[in-house]
């Protein structure tokens, strides 16, 4: 699946659907008439600026289709929300399932938009109850949102995080049940799993702890952390393609060579899972 592009500064990424899902995922569209290995995430996964992400890379390595099913701003509400995914992923003889941030998912406090998981619905009364100083029409977006409830009080702010990561462990779990069958777990990110909750302003995937991870090895058939090397961070975004207004989103996002790191470490869990090793 290699993604030329479109165009100085453009990538093309060849926008599909697959079954009865109105979303367009990243292509060329793949046939899955075979064994398949599907991956599902949000933007590291679907790989903005990326002309071969971790899954193009990884079905070069092990000669074994992958379908990218990665959304960027994807959360677990998305796939959910998407039974038709979830139904074709579950066809995989390997799903990857990346870890994606507790902030972009429906909860006890706030809705966030079924499809694209970052843009912030409403408060709940519950929400509002616990901040009346707090106007929430004025958000847009998830991340800040939470941002600004951190600034009015932190003990209320710490009162948020926790449901979110309650409901993250919850929701993470009902995915992989219906998932079933070899299922890995994904960590990919510039920092290793924190011990504690981070801040708002941490870096992605948002409130998610090692002991939240843990929870979920039993279900899952391997945890692969995977954090971009120092090599691959100094980088930046040589390797990425994207024009000149969207140079600010491209210098958030790991390039090239972390996603080869991703690549390799998958393809030596997965390799003895598909029947074989690298190619």
């Amino acid at each position: 699946m290699t993604v030329h592009s479109g165009g100085p500064g453009t990538l093309e990424y060849y926008p599909c659907k697959y079954g009865s899902s109105r979303v367009m995922f990243r292509g060329p569209k793949a046939e899955m008439s075979g064994d398949y290995i599907a991956f599902l995430g949000g933007l590291e996964t679907y790989g903005r600026f990326i002309a071969q992400p971790f899954p193009d890379l990884l079905e070069r390595l092990l000669a074994v289709e992958c379908v990218n099913f990665g959304v960027a701003n994807a959360g677990v509400d998305f796939y959910l929300n998407d039974p038709a995914v979830l139904g074709l992923a579950g066809g995989a003889a390997v799903k990857v399932l990346q870890v994606m941030g507790a902030q972009n998912m429906s909860n006890r406090f706030y809705m966030v938009h079924p499809r694209r998981n970052d843009r912030f619905l409403r408060a709940s009364d519950r929400l509002e109850d616990l901040f009346p100083e707090v106007d929430f029409t004025e958000f847009h977006f998830n991340r800040h949102m939470l941002a600004r409830l951190r600034e009015v009080s932190e003990d209320r702010y710490a009162v948020v995080a926790d449901e979110l990561r309650t409901a993250w462990v919850g929701r993470m779990k009902h995915v992989l049940t219906i998932l079933r069958g070899k299922v890995v777990l994904l960590w990919f990110s510039d920092h290793a799993v924190p011990e504690k909750i981070g801040g708002i302003d941490a870096g992605d995937p948002l409130f998610v702890t090692r002991n939240m991870i843990e929870t979920l090895r039993p279900r899952v058939s391997s945890v692969v952390e995977v954090v971009c090397s120092e090599e691959a961070t100094m980088q930046g975004t040589l390797g990425m393609v994207f024009n000149d207004f969207e140079a600010c989103a491209a210098a958030e996002q790991m390039g090239p060579m972390a996603h080869a790191e991703a690549a390799d470490a998958l393809a030596e869990v997965i390799g003895p899972m598909v029947g074989g090793g690298l190619a």
